[in-house]
């Protein structure tokens, strides 16, 4: 088995792009694994990814607004890595899938309350074609 996806480098990001099909998974605060209503969006993602294997995927792991910059980058990442793992776990190619974390950088929502803090810890889903 392939080892899990490296970290993408931003240059090679911007030729991926949101799908309908793709929607955002949340985290619970300072977490990483994926919660179970989060899985069953997986699976939703994984099918679709069956469906269509000429897709790569980017997945970006996101943050709110505590803590450090280095440590959200570092909790982005594992996040972005727990929902690979899923995936690969219901047999999506491992290959086809690149990981950037944007720790607390780009926020959806800025404000400081609690929903738009949970808005912002989560997985965001990308694609492109091989």
């Amino acid at each position: 088995m392939p080892p899990a996806a490296a970290p993408a480098p931003a240059v090679f990001t911007r030729e991926y792009r949101p799908h309908r099909a793709l929607k955002d998974i949340h985290f619970d605060f300072d977490r990483s694994s994926v919660r179970p209503a989060d899985a069953r969006i997986l699976d939703a993602s994984a099918a679709w990814l069956k469906a269509n294997p000429k897709q790569l995927l980017l997945i970006e792991g996101h943050c709110d607004d505590r803590g450090t910059s280095e440590y959200n980058t570092a909790l982005g990442e594992r996040r972005a890595r727990a929902a690979s793992e899923y995936l690969g776990t219901k047999g999506i190619d491992r290959e086809r899938i690149l990981l950037i974390s944007y720790g607390k950088e780009r926020p959806q929502c800025e404000a400081t309350t609690e929903a738009c803090r949970a808005s912002n810890r989560r997985a965001a889903f990308l694609v492109k074609e091989k």
